[in-house]
């Protein structure tokens, strides 16, 4: 990338970032607007998630259409647009598409709704794709790992403020909550008219700020053998959200299509390993085992971290879990995101140049000052947080885990995927606040995970490592399909059962971490001495 390191970007780094915040705010809200829509539409929880399935469908189709384009015109179409055009007109598409919500929430229609929030996703792709590295280039390579993580601090305050902030808009405060199906469609249109004009206030922000130009001269790898598995994937992603149709068609239950879909995916991925490994020939960054192996770990991390949180509300209105309405469960949706926060801000220590003494001491202090902002955060909401102060034991846990996983890829991704497994069945075997915790604690073990699977994935790719990080974050579809998974499961087995889905997703983590290694290890890399930064 061209950048100049001679000068200092701080104004325009503080500006590109602020997109960030936005990422985190909504999809974190939509643990919030899911059962607010459950309510109010009526929705099964399959149904209700489809919701997560179109927001995060739209990273994929947007990411997808992005690569196929430069793959065809071998130009790369976001360098040639420009990285700050980029996220102009990705700004642009998400404002257009939370004003489409207005009219979509007033026709009483979800399937509109679902198609307004999928013109807000592509637009958050179309941002993320070129923010991302625009963000990298603001400086020297050396210190862009920091960058990364100043900007991921940002989205993780958005995913904090999101839930108790759209809570108050759709169902008043703490002291007069009202239910979610009395909840008037002016509170929709007003939340929604708000991050319109937030995005385009944005956006002419972006046009008349002095920001540096950044492009790439990274030649497009020709990978054609690529492009069948990734259009099998796509035809998969359709499969899900055609369920419905072909259910009442075939008279076959959705349930089928919609694991027939995930099936599909990761047949696909698996296949496409195998083939690979006999010929390296138009196969680019899929030769690597550890990129198709972290393929699926992507997959299945985004997945299992969206879903948590996404069938949540489902849970806490169970007489199990606390019989909440719809309008009480803000804190611990925000107490979830707030997990991924404490564990990517304590992350983040490593890539500061201070003493060992120092980190150890941060260590210990970092998550439990971010726990005190996530507390402090809902109590200026007027919520009472007073039942939360018993998750502190969940931090310590997560603090150790750290200790023992010493920023080193496998280590920290094996650790943090068996406590994952570990959390996710006490979950299953309690009920009240101890389950409630344990599920919640799942955000503390995803929230280091993305830097680790990361670095595993594209370590010893060389030329093919910016395709292999395209082919990677092409897997965020995993927020789009293992929800939609898990409500499947939810209407036929229990909402409670149903978390036995995440039980599933951690042990993948847990295994990619000692698979990858191992596979690092015959190519002569080092995994001992790797590290792993960036958060996502």
């Amino acid at each position: 990338m061209e950048q100049n390191n001679s000068k200092s970007y701080g104004t325009a780094l503080y500006t590109i970032i602020t997109v960030f915040f936005f990422w985190g705010f909504l999809a974190a809200s939509n643990g919030i607007f899911i059962p607010f829509c459950k309510a109010h539409f009526s929705l099964t929880q399959f149904e209700s998630q489809l919701i997560d399935f179109t927001f995060y469908g739209g990273y994929f189709i947007g990411s997808l259409g992005l690569y196929f384009a430069s793959q065809i015109t071998k130009v790369d179409i976001l360098n040639k647009l420009g990285y700050k055009n980029g996220i102009i007109y990705g700004l642009v598409l998400s404002a257009i598409g939370a004003l489409l919500m207005v009219p979509a929430v007033n026709s009483g229609s979800f399937g509109l709704i679902l198609g307004a929030f999928f013109v807000i996703a592509l637009g958050f792709s179309l941002q993320q794709t070129a923010a991302n590295p625009f963000v990298i280039a603001l400086g020297t390579p050396e210190t862009g790992a920091n960058r990364l993580n100043l900007a991921g601090g940002v989205n993780n305050f958005g995913t904090l403020l999101g839930p108790v902030i759209v809570s108050i808009v759709l169902f008043g405060s703490a002291s007069k909550l009202i239910p979610a199906a009395d909840v008037k469609i002016t509170s929709v249109n007003n939340l929604y008219f708000i991050l319109a004009g937030l995005y385009i206030a944005v956006a002419i922000f972006f046009w008349v700020s002095n920001l540096p130009k950044v492009t790439s001269d990274e030649k497009i790898e020709a990978s054609h053998k690529t492009n069948l598995p990734l259009f099998v994937i796509f035809i998969a992603f359709c499969l899900v959200l055609a369920a419905g149709p072909l259910s009442d068609f075939t008279h076959v239950a959705k349930s089928y299509y919609v694991y027939a879909s995930l099936a599909i995916i990761l047949v696909t991925l698996i296949v496409s390993l195998s083939a690979s490994s006999k010929s390296n020939e138009g196969w680019g960054a899929m030769h690597y085992p550890q990129l198709i192996y972290g393929m699926i770990a992507i997959f299945t991390y985004v997945g299992v971290e969206v879903t948590i949180q996404s069938n949540m509300g489902a849970l806490l209105k169970t007489p199990e879990f606390g019989g909440y309405s719809a309008g009480e469960i803000a804190p611990y949706i925000s107490l979830y995101w707030g997990s991924l926060m404490i564990g990517r801000w304590t992350g983040a220590i490593a890539v500061f140049n201070v003493s060992k003494a120092i980190k150890n001491l941060l260590t210990i202090v970092v998550p439990l000052f971010a726990f005190g902002i996530v507390l402090l955060v809902n109590y200026m909401s007027g919520k009472d947080v007073s039942n939360l102060y018993i998750y502190v034991i969940c931090v310590a846990v997560l603090i150790v885990g750290f200790y023992v996983g010493q920023q080193k890829p496998v280590r920290t991704l094996t650790i943090f995927g068996m406590l994952g497994v570990l959390a996710m069945v006490v979950g299953l075997l309690t009920t009240g606040r101890v389950g409630l915790f344990a599920f919640i604690s799942g955000g503390l073990c995803c929230s280091i995970m993305w830097p680790s699977i990361f670095a595993l994935a594209i370590a010893g790719l060389g030329k093919y490592t910016s395709q292999g990080a395209a082919f990677l974050i092409m897997m965020i579809l995993g927020g789009s399909i293992i929800p939609p998974v898990q409500g499947i499961l939810a209407d036929t087995s229990g909402i409670h059962l149903s978390y036995v889905v995440p039980v599933i997703g951690f042990a993948y983590l847990a295994f990619f971490a000692w698979k990858a290694g191992f596979e690092l290890k015959k190519q002569g890399i080092d995994v001992d001495n790797m590290e792993a930064s960036g958060g996502h």
